[in-house]
């Protein structure tokens, strides 16, 4: 991991992002407003700085890749966005070929969709694909990685990969392994105020206390900009979960299905426009708020 801040954005989606897609009038009339007004994807599209961007879909987590794809396409022409291509990675051996490594140096927007997260780091693992995407991001202003659902659990360097709710705080329950390393400061959660994943993430903060959980809602996501700074997007809640001031804390030590004992684990819950400053571990009510402050006003 390069050290430096990196220039480029990452996008972390909860799943189930409104895509302008619906399965009945009323709930056409219901997503309408946030599709076009809130809508993250149309926010995806507005941080590449481009009007008509070219946009890769990666559609490797998913078990159901040419209808996730359709989707995305149908989706992002919504928008007047209509040069996405479809990049379906079945093998580590796919992704080192060259002529996705040739497409990945093109896009402006790399979108990974929802599906099993454990399957983007076994396909991408060491792969040329991963390491150009990691030093584009790095390297290149306006450049957005994008992830939704497994997508975004997928960025960051610790990676949760399962676990049962009902059983969550219970030492075990939650499945921890390596993700796609893109940032390695956090450990991300999905559809997590719907499926009930507070427990889920307290328990990977407790084992890794320095680092930053963020569970987000569905159809709600964060935009992270210098690998620090989190905005809320989209028309849900995000929750922050920051265990730097933990005191005592078991979970390092407890036997798997002990109950785990946690002191002093700060919660924040950020709706849509709201920043938090992960380097100085600060909360910000929006993007004038936190301007002043860094402006000492």
């Amino acid at each position: 991991m390069n050290d430096k801040k990196p220039l480029g954005k990452l996008i972390a989606i909860g799943g189930n992002e409104d895509k302008g897609t619906y399965s009945s009038a009323k709930v056409r009339k219901k997503y309408y407003l946030n599709f076009f007004e809130l809508g993250i994807l149309r926010r995806v599209v507005a941080e590449s700085g481009k009007e008509d961007p070219s946009i890769e879909v990666v559609t490797t987590a998913s078990m159901i890749p040419e209808e996730v794809g359709a989707i995305y396409i149908s989706s992002f022409g919504m928008l007047n966005c209509h040069r996405v291509g479809i990049m379906d990675i079945r093998t580590p051996e796919d992704a080192r070929q060259p002529e996705y490594l040739k497409r990945l140096r093109r896009a402006d927007i790399v979108l990974f969709s929802g599906g099993n997260q454990s399957r983007l780091r076994d396909m991408f693992g060491d792969s040329d694909f991963l390491q150009l995407l990691n030093k584009r991001y790095h390297t290149e202003s306006n450049f957005v990685i994008a992830g939704t659902s497994a997508g975004a659990m997928a960025m960051s360097e610790i990676m949760i990969r399962g676990g049962s709710v009902p059983d969550a705080l219970m030492k075990g329950a939650v499945k921890i392994g390596p993700g796609l390393g893109l940032i390695d400061d956090v450990v991300i959660d999905s559809h997590f105020v719907k499926r009930g994943r507070f427990g889920r993430l307290i328990e990977a903060v407790g084992i890794y206390p320095k680092l930053i959980g963020i569970g987000l809602g569905e159809d709600t996501g964060v935009l992270i900009t210098g690998g620090h700074l989190i905005e809320t997007i989209g028309s849900n809640l995000v929750v922050i979960m920051d265990g730097y001031e933990v005191g005592h804390n078991n979970a390092a030590v407890a036997k798997n299905g002990v109950p785990l004992s946690i002191e002093h684990m700060v919660m924040h819950v950020l709706a849509k426009g709201n920043v938090y400053d992960m380097e100085n571990r600060k909360f910000y009510a929006g993007k004038t708020n936190f301007a002043e402050a860094v402006r000492g006003e």
